[in-house]
C-alpha cells in the first residue's frame, strides 16, 4: 500500500488508528482530513475552527476531546458540531409563510434573551431522541472549536509530526481526559435502549406534542403581523406596493414582489415606447433636413445655370 501524503491540496491528512472490537479484530487506518475553517459566511470564530471531512460514522465530542488531548494536550480542544447538527434549523416547527418571512427579512435579530427563551421552547417541541448515540454518514464533516488562533497552528504542526514518527493516535482512547469519560457504547446494549426508548413516556410524549402545537402557532402568528407590517413598509427603492388582502388577510411577500415586477414591467414597456417615439422623432427630422438640404442644392444648380448662360450671352462693345 502506498504512503500516505501529508496533504491533500489544502487539506492536512490525519492518520487514526482504529482499535480491534470483537466483531473485527484487526486495527485499521481512517484518514481524517483537516483544513482551516473558511465558510462561505465568515463568523467571528472562523480563525480559531478547523472544518474536518471524512469523520468516522461512530464519532462523538468524547472522541474528538481524546483525539485532540493526544495531539496537543488537555485544555485546546472546546466543541465540535457535526454536519447534520449544523442542517438542522428551527424551521421545522414554524409555518411555511414564517419560513420565507424570516429568512428574506434575516437582518431583524430579536434580542438575546427572546433567542434563548425561544431556543428553550424548540428545543422542548422537540420528540424525544430514541437513540443515546447517533451516527454520522460516511465522509461526512465537522467543525472543531479549539481554545484560540494559536491551538490550529498547533493542531496543523501535530498532524504534520505525526507522518513523521508514524505514531498513530488512536481513535476512542480517553486515557488523558480522566475517568468516566468513555462515550456510550455501540452494539446489542445500544440496540436494547433504543427498543426502550422507541416507546416514551405517555406524559412526556403528550407534553412534547403540546410545546410544538403552542410554538407553531405563536410563530403563525408573528407571521402573521410581519406580513401586515410590510403591507405599508417601502422597499430599499423607497416604493410602497399596494398589494390585494384584507385586514385580517394580509397578502403574501410573494404576491407583494410580484406586484411589483408587474408595475416595473410596466414602467420599462412604457419607457421604451417614449424611446421608440423619440427615433420616430428624430427620424422624421433628419429627413426634413436632408430634403431641405436638396432643395437648396437645387437653387444653387439653378442659380449657377442662369449665370453661365446669362455670361454667354454678353457681347462687349467695340
Amino acid at each position: 500500500m502506498a504512503p500516505c501524503p501529508p496533504t491533500i491540496g489544502e487539506f492536512s491528512v490525519l492518520p487514526i488508528s482504529i482499535p480491534p472490537l470483537p466483531s473485527f479484530p484487526r486495527s485499521a487506518v481512517h484518514y481524517l482530513y483537516a483544513r482551516r475553517n473558511a465558510p462561505k459566511i465568515p463568523t467571528a470564530n472562523d480563525s480559531r475552527s478547523l472544518f474536518l471531512t471524512n469523520v468516522p460514522v461512530d464519532a462523538t465530542e468524547i472522541h474528538f476531546r481524546g483525539l485532540f488531548a493526544t495531539l496537543v494536550g488537555v485544555g485546546r480542544f472546546e466543541s465540535v458540531t457535526f454536519e447534520e447538527e449544523r442542517r438542522e434549523s428551527h424551521t421545522d416547527t414554524q409555518p411555511a409563510q414564517a419560513a420565507r418571512l424570516l429568512a428574506a427579512h434575516s437582518k431583524k435579530r430579536k434580542r438575546e434573551h427572546e433567542e434563548a427563551e425561544r431556543a428553550a421552547e424548540e428545543v422542548a417541541a422537540r420528540i424525544p431522541s430514541t437513540w443515546t448515540r447517533p451516527l454520522r454518514k460516511s465522509g461526512s464533516t465537522a467543525v472543531v472549536m479549539l481554545a484560540d488562533d494559536k491551538s490550529v497552528d498547533q493542531v496543523l504542526k501535530a498532524i504534520a509530526k505525526v507522518h513523521k514518527s508514524k505514531k498513530y493516535p488512536s481513535w476512542g482512547s480517553v486515557d488523558k481526559l480522566g475517568a468516566g469519560k468513555a462515550p456510550p457504547l455501540l452494539g446489542s446494549a445500544w440496540l436494547k435502549t433504543h427498543n426502550r426508548l422507541s416507546y416514551p413516556d405517555r406524559d412526556a410524549l403528550q407534553a412534547s406534542v403540546d410545546a410544538f402545537s403552542e410554538l407553531f402557532a405563536k410563530k403563525e402568528q408573528e407571521a402573521a403581523e410581519m406580513a401586515k407590517r410590510l403591507r405599508n413598509e417601502p422597499d430599499e427603492d423607497g416604493f410602497v406596493t399596494v398589494t390585494r388582502g384584507g385586514r385580517n388577510a394580509p397578502a403574501s411577500k410573494n404576491e407583494a414582489e410580484e406586484a411589483k415586477r408587474k408595475m416595473l414591467d410596466r414602467e420599462e414597456k412604457k419607457k421604451e415606447e417614449l424611446t421608440n417615439f423619440y427615433r420616430f422623432q428624430l427620424r422624421e427630422k433628419k429627413k426634413e433636413e436632408q430634403a431641405e438640404l436638396l432643395k437648396q442644392f437645387e437653387e444653387d444648380r439653378n442659380r449657377v445655370r442662369a449665370m453661365r448662360e446669362k455670361r454667354g450671352k454678353f457681347v462687349p462693345e467695340s
